[in-house]
C-alpha cells in the first residue's frame, strides 16, 4: 500500500521533522508513501519550475493507492494536489494538529478527516486507516507498484 503525502513544503525544510514523523506513522502500518520533498526535490537539493514539481507531484499521486492531506498549515500546491486526487478517485485522508483550519472544500473531499494532538494520536488512527484501505484494495488493479516509484520519479522528473 502506497501513500502520497500532500503537505506545504518550505524550501528551508522547516516542517522537516513533521514530514518525517507522519512517514514514520504510516510505515509504522506497513504504508509505503511518496513525499516530493523528499523523494524528488531531496530536501531542496534539488530545484524544480512549478510545471515541472506539479508533473511530478501528478505522476507519483497517480501511482499511490490513497493521499494523506496534512492541514496542519495551509498551501496553494496542497489544495491542487487533492483536487487532482479527488478527480482521479483516489482517497483522501485529511489530517491536521488540532486547532488547525481545514476548509471545507477539503472537508468534503476527504473521506476521512483526522484531528491529532500528538503524533502517537496519529500512529493510532493510521492504524485504522490501513486496515480499512487494505480491505477497500484488496481486489483492485495491480499496477501500481511502489518499489520503483521514488525511482521512477526521479527519472522523470530529472529527465524533464
Amino acid at each position: 500500500m502506497q501513500a502520497y503525502l500532500a503537505i506545504k513544503y518550505h524550501p528551508d525544510s522547516r516542517n522537516r521533522e513533521r514530514i518525517e514523523r507522519i512517514i514514520a506513522a504510516l510505515a509504522a502500518h506497513g504504508i509505503g508513501s511518496i513525499c516530493i520533498a523528499r523523494d524528488v526535490e531531496q530536501w531542496g537539493t534539488v530545484q524544480l519550475d512549478a510545471p515541472t514539481l506539479m508533473q511530478c507531484s501528478f505522476a507519483a499521486i497517480d501511482t499511490c493507492d490513497m493521499m494523506i492531506v496534512d492541514l496542519t498549515e495551509k498551501g496553494v500546491g496542497t489544495g491542487i494536489e487533492a483536487g487532482y486526487a479527488y478527480a482521479h478517485q483516489i482517497p483522501i485522508i485529511t489530517i491536521a494538529q488540532t486547532g488547525a483550519d481545514i476548509s471545507e472544500t477539503l472537508l468534503g473531499i476527504s473521506s476521512q478527516v483526522y484531528s491529532y494532538h500528538t503524533y502517537d494520536d496519529l500512529v493510532t488512527f493510521l492504524k485504522d486507516v490501513e486496515d480499512r484501505t487494505r480491505m477497500n484494495t484488496e481486489n483492485t488493479d495491480q499496477n501500481k507498484n511502489p518499489t520503483t516509484a521514488c525511482t521512477s520519479l526521479q527519472n522523470l522528473c530529472v529527465s524533464v
